[in-house]
């Protein structure tokens, strides 16, 4: 089984879905721009749940030693730890959670002019790099729980094998993961966060998105 770095492991969004991931059985390395922020993650996660098997590194250096790479970072951040870890990330797959939110109106969707920011993802690391956009809609407190999250995660991607990655890492976290489509698709599920966002602070609570109708279609 794939070694994964999730890069932001120490925020909201990346500590959840690490610690999902890591109750499956995966092997985890928590990156941050600050190896001990990374590491204190770590020793926090493995004192909740002792046999996980989980460690911290400075981003590229988790970047590095991994096989699947996950960016679970702000959109400010998104191009600068990019730029410092691309040259680790070649050969890998590479999963963007980004979500172009701009504050402080947060609840409006404010897409870059490149499209997504699935598409700034891809213009920086490279075509060597296989990017997959995922995760955009997850209610990060919601995973954080042990309970179930009736959430569904659409996943962005040029590559179909590259796609299957993350719809099994949905699938690890107690989600269903369905192939979206290719990777300028990503803007539709990074504007929904914007409206998700509207509907909560509107309605109250953590909700995510549920799709219907489909049978296993989110298996192929």
């Amino acid at each position: 089984m794939s070694s994964l770095a999730v890069l932001g492991g120490t925020g909201a969004l990346g500590y959840a879905l690490a610690r999902r991931w890591a109750k499956s059985g995966r092997s985890i390395i928590i990156g941050s721009r600050e190896a001990g922020k990374a590491i204190a993650a770590a020793d926090e996660m493995r004192a909740e749940l002792p046999n996980v098997d989980v460690k911290g590194l400075e981003n590229r250096e988790a970047a590095a030693a991994a096989d699947v790479v996950v960016l679970t970072v702000p959109f400010a951040s998104q191009s600068a730890v990019l730029e410092h870890v691309k040259s680790a990330l070649a050969g890998k797959v590479l999963i963007d959670t980004t979500v172009p939110l701009v504050p402080p109106k947060v609840a409006r969707v404010q897409l870059p002019a490149e499209g997504c920011a699935a598409a700034i993802a891809a213009n920086i690391v490279g075509e060597g790099v296989r990017v997959v956009s995922a995760f955009h809609n997850v209610p990060a407190d919601s995973v954080r729980q042990d309970m179930e999250v009736e959430c569904d995660v659409l996943v962005f991607g040029d590559d179909k094998a590259a796609r299957e990655e993350a719809v099994k890492l949905a699938e690890a976290a107690g989600l269903r993961g369905y192939h979206a489509g290719a990777l300028a698709n990503s803007a539709a599920a990074e504007a929904l966060t914007s409206v998700l966002i509207f509907l909560n602070k509107n309605y109250g609570g953590h909700g995510g998105i549920r799709l219907t109708g489909l049978g296993e279609a989110h298996a192929s």
